[in-house]
């Protein structure tokens, strides 16, 4: 294969798992894209090694890994979502009285685009352009809870990526993974303490397209917590309910379905 048609193909393959909900065979692949399966192999591998397509060997499927995750955070982090998001963050602090803040995620970090204060703020670590290990907020979780397995692992391969802020949020890969189940089955994130002590926070997704996690809501508000250094147990379900209406319209405006 010469430069340009190979590049037509590999972007047709990632065209091809973004419009699917599920990772698909190379053998799928390749009947809906009428190309020869040694060709879709020699694609997929490439992709592969660019980290645009993870191989789930289990499964004999592939999927669209961080780089293609990556690439969409970055198209939504440019005006379109912010301008979108701006009127309905406003909104959303003038009913709940407290911080509101958009973020997305760039690899393992959470980055804060937008941020609105109510009339009397409280002085907050985050703001626009900073950066947070994305398993510690709420916003970020809201996201990983409905990543992948393999893309959770991948972003966070060892012991070395659970930094933390304070002596709450998960320590090991285990941990985070039996938060995300908690949170994905309540439908929201909750934080309390693990990026400032005395600061709780409730988040929840941004879908795209394709019912991919691609941004998340959030409010946060004082809240003192001296139970488990994990778990508080205060989970603000009328809060969230806001936020989730909130998100649930930005996922509308930006042309997105919800997430399983």
């Amino acid at each position: 294969m010469t430069d340009v048609p190979a590049l037509r193909r590999g972007l047709a393959v990632l065209g091809a798992l973004a419009r699917r909900a599920g990772p698909a065979s190379a053998a799928a692949i390749a009947r809906d894209l009428d190309l020869p399966r040694s060709t879709t192999y020699h694609l997929l591998a490439e992709l592969e090694a660019a980290g645009f397509v993870v191989h789930l060997p289990a499964e004999r499927r592939y999927g669209l890994g961080i780089a293609a995750f990556e690439l969409g955070s970055a198209y939504l982090r440019h005006d379109p979502l912010e301008r979108l998001a701006d009127p309905l963050l406003r909104k959303l602090v003038d009913e709940a009285g407290h911080t509101a803040q958009l973020g997305v995620l760039h690899g393992n970090e959470l980055v804060y685009l937008l941020k609105q204060n109510p009339a009397r703020p409280a002085t907050l670590v985050t703001d626009v352009g900073v950066r947070i290990p994305a398993h510690l907020p709420a916003s970020g979780r809201a996201m990983l809870a409905h990543l992948p397995a393999a893309h959770v692992r991948a972003l966070f391969p060892n012991a070395a990526a659970f930094v933390r802020r304070t002596d709450r949020g998960p320590r090991s890969l285990a941990e985070l993974r039996r938060l995300l189940a908690t949170e994905r089955r309540r439908g929201w994130a909750v934080e309390d303490g693990f990026v400032t002590a005395g600061f709780a926070s409730v988040a929840y997704p941004v879908f795209d397209h394709g019912g991919r996690p691609m941004a998340a809501i959030s409010v946060t508000l004082r809240h003192h917590c001296p139970g488990e250094p994990v778990v508080c147990g205060e989970d603000w379900p009328e809060l969230a309910q806001r936020v989730r209406l909130v998100a649930g319209e930005l996922t509308a405006r930006i042309g997105g379905r919800p997430g399983a």
